[in-house]
């Protein structure tokens, strides 16, 4: 069964921590949806390798139009934790149940969202203080998963266990 991924995306993502998740899931036969400020925005990777036009606005979706939620790496997470509507619908995500994969930085918007007290978690090396100032369980890991509703990993090289991970959960939900 087809699942919709919401994925909160700005400028500065880390271009493999998007486009590898979203070709991943996408082959699965599953919708990945970009969210932004403005829907028909183009963002760039921080590489440069990537454009992504974006698919709605922040304004125009809720959680219950989607089956799990992507949080790339990059500078974009640290962007998008500026503007409440994105912690915000990263909170309802975290309470809704649904599965989350954030990668690299990605988990700073779940710290901002209050959503990471005692989970099992990983993030990239600047951001571990605050995972664990925050109340995260760090692990040094590729990929931590907590629950079956929580995959987190490192850097792009944790890729390919983190994209393995998060579609066994797609899957399976």
């Amino acid at each position: 069964m087809s699942k919709k991924i919401a994925v909160l995306i700005t400028d500065e993502f880390e271009d493999a921590e998007f486009t590898s998740p979203a070709q991943t899931y996408q082959q699965a036969g599953h919708q990945v949806i970009t969210i932004e400020k403005k829907a028909g925005n183009t963002v760039t990777g921080k590489r440069g390798e990537a454009k992504v036009t974006i698919d709605k606005s922040i304004d125009e979706v809720n959680v219950d139009q989607f089956d799990a939620l992507l949080l790339p790496g990059g500078h974009s997470p640290d962007s998008l934790r500026g503007d409440d509507r994105f912690v915000d619908f990263t909170r309802a995500f975290a309470q809704s149940g649904k599965p989350i994969f954030a990668i690299c930085h990605g988990p700073q918007l779940l710290i901002s969202a209050d959503a990471v007290r005692g989970k099992k978690m990983t993030t990239v090396k600047a951001v571990v203080v605050d995972l664990k100032n925050a109340g995260a369980d760090f692990f040094d890991k590729e990929v931590v998963i907590d629950n079956d509703t929580l995959v987190t990993s490192r850097t792009p090289d944790d890729l390919p266990a983190f994209n393995r991970e998060s579609l066994r959960i797609l899957n399976k939900k």
